[in-house]
């Protein structure tokens, strides 16, 4: 799934759909599914959903999977992601767009999922407000950001090399919904009630440390805009670094996201 923001997408995700694909896509398309069973959304439900930072397009495979193109609506503010998540899904509506001005009714949704999406607001309450406004009243708001605080996440092992030769790397950590039980808060502050927390796991195989390494240079988020910010010896430096905590031969990473999910208060009626 991609990041939110504002129009003016940050450069490390206005990158190719491959690039993004090959970096985060590995493991993004694994959590789409438990993710969307976290949010409730079933194979052959009659429900509008709206996917908030779309990315190329893994949680709307997903979706569109269980419930069919024309119940799905996409938004990305990425131009070359929604280019792509177009032209994979074309009975997909996708946006383009940022979180936190959805251009979309109050209550045009069943349900507003972000994945891998809240980290990377720019104000994440008012993205996940913006959520709620476009859900109906009893519909779902579901989000979902990797495991940065406890070791379990899927770029783990690059920021740990990172931080061995630069201790004050920004190695998102301190983003939002990156620590356990900080989506729940964030959503009971964008006005949700109802809410619940899980953990969701994926597994990955690799072939080689090559393999795993070779899509950080492709300069796609903030691992890829670190990576290529170094210079050249400082670059050969973290990598040889890296090594040392990823194996050379093939094997399974095993990756935690947090999630949560809150429903829209019903409308209160006057007496």
């Amino acid at each position: 799934m991609s990041p939110m923001s504002t129009p003016g997408d940050p450069p490390h995700f206005n990158v190719a759909a491959d690039a993004y694909d090959s970096y985060m896509g590995r493991y993004s398309r694994r959590l789409a599914a438990p993710f969307a069973d976290v949010a409730g959304v079933r194979a052959g439900q009659t429900i509008r959903v709206l996917d908030v930072g779309s990315g190329p397009g893994a949680l709307v495979e997903e979706l569109v999977r269980r419930i069919g193109e024309e119940a799905v609506t996409a938004v990305d503010p990425s131009p070359p992601f929604v280019e792509a998540a177009r032209s994979r899904h074309a009975g997909v509506a996708v946006h383009e767009a940022a979180a936190e001005s959805l251009p979309f009714d109050d209550a045009s949704f069943d349900a507003a999922l972000a994945q891998l999406v809240v980290h990377f607001m720019t104000d994440p309450v008012a993205g996940l407000s913006e959520m709620r406004r476009v859900t109906r009243p009893g519909g779902v708001v579901a989000a979902c950001v990797w495991d940065f605080t406890e070791g379990h996440g899927p770029l783990e092992r690059f920021w740990r090399a990172a931080r061995d030769l630069d201790p004050s790397v920004d190695d998102e950590s301190h983003r939002a919904g990156a620590r356990r039980g900080h989506l729940e808060e964030l959503l009971q502050a964008a006005g949700l009630t109802d809410i619940t927390g899980d953990e969701l796991w994926i597994e990955v195989e690799h072939a080689s440390f090559q393999e795993w390494w070779t899509p950080f240079e492709a300069g796609v988020g903030p691992g890829g805009t670190y990576l290529g910010g170094l210079s050249t010896p400082d670059r050969v430096r973290l990598r040889e670094r890296a090594q040392r905590y990823v194996p050379d031969v093939p094997f399974v990473l095993r990756a935690r996201a947090w999630a949560a999910r809150g429903v829209v208060p019903e409308l209160r009626r006057e007496s």
